[in-house]
């Protein structure tokens, strides 16, 4: 079995940062990416910053220039550090990886995490 454990959301103000964290904890052989997505209510789930297993990254956008997104490759664990809150960045986040499995070494599969609330309020 594999989990991803999320951990660092809560209530601030716009323009504060916040950081999440991820862990990823099982049978793993091998972790090709993890990123996070969102989602608001009413609205479908977002990519928002992916990072793979050579530190190449990718961000939404809407993002850019206030996220920023690492992994300590030794731990299987992922940040995401947020910076400039906006009001529209709230929503639930969650974390998504891609990896193989010890015991199916040649089957990528995609894990996520239960989400974690993030909401920007004055």
């Amino acid at each position: 079995q594999v989990q991803l454990v999320e951990s660092g959301g809560g209530l601030v103000q716009p323009g504060e940062s916040l950081t999440l964290s991820c862990a990823a904890s099982g049978n793993i052989l091998r972790i090709y990416s993890m990123g996070w997505y969102r989602q608001a209510p009413g609205k479908e789930r977002e990519s928002v910053a992916r990072i793979n297993n050579i530190g190449d990254t990718n961000y939404a956008d809407s993002v850019k220039g206030r996220f920023t997104i690492t992994s300590d490759t030794a731990k299987n664990t992922v940040y995401l550090q947020m910076g400039s809150l906006k009001f529209e960045d709230t929503a639930v986040y969650f974390c998504h990886a891609e990896l193989v499995r010890t015991t199916t070494p040649n089957i990528h599969n995609n894990y996520w995490g239960q989400g974690t609330q993030v909401t920007v309020s004055s």
